[in-house]
């Protein structure tokens, strides 16, 4: 990607987590770049074209994370293979660098924050919001704790209530990033969360 494109990328997303997607024009994004209507459209044709670019790029991104720590990077119904081999601290170094991910990686937090302002103003963007932050990750969680229960590695007990315990709190903590001056006491707590979950739940160690 050249260095214009990127620009107005990056641009774009900052504009619209500020103002929300709507309110922010094309006029608006290539004022800020410093380029004509006419040089923006020669890299995206049109807005919509930037926000794919933005959510492709988050897509990517956590894909990579996905790939690090060894976990499934597809829904269980797409690839459930992965699923049966992921153990317990793949999964909770993976939720530690989804953590920062989302709270320190400014294209991912401005991401977050875009989904966040326009969620209640289009149905396309609650859908979004969900898949990314709310009922995504819960699904992606239970798929998980219902193979590790299969296999033992769990207490046998419902996979979404177990997925749901774990990833309220982490969610909230991300939330809570936002205005709090001390993100490493947050992600202190959340690493505390995390070990006492495993405290109670885990059955057997992989």
């Amino acid at each position: 990607m050249n260095d214009t494109k990127e620009l107005i990328l990056q641009t774009a997303l900052g504009l619209f987590s500020q103002n929300g997607y709507k309110a922010t024009s094309v006029s608006m994004i290539a004022d800020a770049v410093g380029v004509t209507k006419g040089a923006l459209y020669k890299h995206y044709r049109n807005k919509q074209a930037i926000l794919d670019s933005i959510v492709d790029r988050i897509c990517q991104m956590d894909t990579e994370n996905a790939h690090k720590h060894e976990v499934p990077d597809d829904t269980y119904d797409k690839s459930p293979l992965p699923y049966r081999s992921t153990t317990m601290r793949q999964i909770c170094e993976f939720m530690e660098t989804q953590f920062l991910f989302w709270t320190r990686d400014g294209f991912a937090r401005n991401f977050r924050r875009l989904l966040t302002i326009e969620q209640f103003k289009d149905p396309i963007m609650m859908d979004l919001y969900q898949k990314c932050l709310v009922d995504g990750p819960v699904s992606y969680v239970e798929d998980l704790f219902r193979e590790m229960i299969n296999r033992g590695v769990l207490k046998n007990d419902d996979p979404r209530q177990l997925a749901l315990e774990l990833y309220a709190p982490f969610y909230f903590l991300v939330s809570m990033a936002d205005s709090s001056p001390d993100k490493k006491e947050l992600r202190r707590r959340l690493s505390e969360h995390i070990e006492r979950f495993c405290e109670r739940n885990v059955v057997l160690e992989t």
